[in-house]
C-alpha cells in the first residue's frame, strides 16, 4: 500500500471531524474533553450505525513518547447514520495511568488514537498527533484552582489585533498564546509553489506549524513564487511575520469562520472556496482545506487556490 493511499485513509477516517472542547468544570473530576471522527472502513465507505472499537492513550514529548494514560470504552462507542462516533476521552476504562493524575505543564502531550471498525480488537487504523489548546486549558484551570485566579484571557476570537483578526486563543503553561489571520485573502488564485514536482521534506510536512512550512518552502532549491512567499512578504498593522498556515492553523481559521466573517463581512471575511495550506502532502501535492464542508484534500502543487497568512502572538 502506497504512502499517498495510507495517508489520504488517515485523514479521511480520522481528522475530518477533528476536535477537543473542556466538557466539565474544574469541581466535576475527571475533567474529559469529546472526540469526534468520521468512520470508514478500508474500502473507504462509511461505517454507519455500527459499534466500533476505540483506544486512546495520551503520549508525553513525542509522537513515541511515554504513555502516560490508555483507555478503552464498554460498551463500545456507536457510529450513527453518517459514520460520526463521539467518545469523551477521560471517561473510559483506564488501561494506565489516570486522565485526572496527568500533569498537562509537563508537555508536549500527544494523543494516539487506535480503531477497530468492526469492533473487535484488531486496532488496525492508528493516528497519533499533538494535542494544543485544550490540555493547557485544563492545566491552566488547576493552577487557577489551586492560586485562586480565575482563568481568564485578555483576548477572544474575533477581536481586531496584531494586524488582524484573532482566530484561536489558548495556554501554554499559563501563558496566553493566540492565532491571528490577516484581514482578506491576500491571494485569490496562487500555485503552492512553482516548484511544482519535488518532494521538499519532513520540514514542510508539519500538521500543526506554519512557520516551519513556510521557511522550508521558501529555501527549497529553485523556488521563486509560492503561496507561502505571499504570505512571508506580507506586512499589515506593522507586523511582518506572516507565514502560510499549516493544515491544523487553516482548520482552526475555518472553525472561527462563522464569527470572523460576522466582523469582517462577506467580502473580506472567508469565501466558501479552497484554501492552500503550507503543509506538504507529497513530491506533487499539498494539502488544501475546502471551507464549504471542511474536508482536507491534496491537489497538485501547480494549481492555483486561496490564501490567507497567520501570524501568532
Amino acid at each position: 500500500m502506497d504512502r499517498r493511499f495510507i495517508r489520504i485513509l488517515a485523514m479521511l477516517i480520522i481528522t475530518l471531524a477533528y476536535q477537543f472542547i473542556i466538557t466539565s468544570s474544574f469541581a466535576q473530576a475527571p475533567q474529559k474533553m469529546s472526540y469526534q471522527a468520521v468512520i470508514r472502513n478500508t474500502a473507504g465507505a462509511l461505517v454507519q450505525s455500527s459499534p466500533i472499537s476505540m483506544r486512546v492513550s495520551i503520549l508525553q514529548g513525542s509522537i513515541t513518547g511515554t504513555e502516560v494514560y490508555k483507555e478503552i470504552y464498554n460498551p463500545n462507542p456507536q457510529t450513527n447514520a453518517n459514520g460520526l462516533v463521539t467518545i469523551e476521552i477521560g471517561g473510559g476504562i483506564p488501561v494506565t495511568g489516570t486522565f485526572s493524575g496527568i500533569n498537562w505543564s509537563n508537555g508536549p502531550y500527544f494523543i494516539k488514537i487506535e480503531t477497530d471498525p468492526a469492533g473487535g480488537t484488531n486496532y488496525s487504523i492508528t493516528n497519533t498527533s499533538q494535542l494544543l489548546s485544550v490540555p493547557y486549558a485544563l492545566h491552566s484551570k488547576t493552577a487557577d484552582s489551586l492560586s485562586g485566579a480565575s482563568n481568564t484571557f485578555k483576548h477572544y476570537i474575533g477581536e481586531l489585533y496584531g494586524g488582524g483578526i484573532v482566530v484561536g486563543v489558548w495556554k501554554e503553561a499559563g501563558v496566553e498564546k493566540g492565532l491571528i489571520t490577516s484581514l482578506t485573502d491576500i491571494s485569490i488564485g496562487a500555485a503552492w509553489s512553482n516548484i511544482a514536482t519535488t518532494d521538499i521534506g519532513l520540514t514542510a510536512q508539519s500538521l500543526y506549524e506554519g512557520q516551519t512550512n513556510t521557511n522550508a518552502i521558501i529555501a527549497q532549491v529553485g523556488h521563486y513564487a509560492s503561496a507561502a512567499k505571499i504570505c512571508n512578504d506580507y506586512t499589515s498593522g506593522g507586523y511582518n511575520d506572516w507565514y502560510l498556515p499549516s493544515v491544523w492553523e487553516l482548520r482552526m481559521c475555518y472553525n472561527s469562520a462563522l464569527i470572523v466573517n460576522k466582523v469582517l463581512g462577506a467580502t473580506n471575511g472567508f469565501q466558501w472556496n479552497y484554501y492552500w495550506s503550507s503543509t506538504e502532502y507529497d513530491n506533487d501535492d499539498a494539502y488544501v482545506l475546502v471551507f464549504y464542508n471542511g474536508n482536507n484534500i491534496f491537489p497538485n502543487k501547480g494549481n492555483t487556490h486561496r490564501v490567507r497568512a497567520v501570524r501568532r502572538f
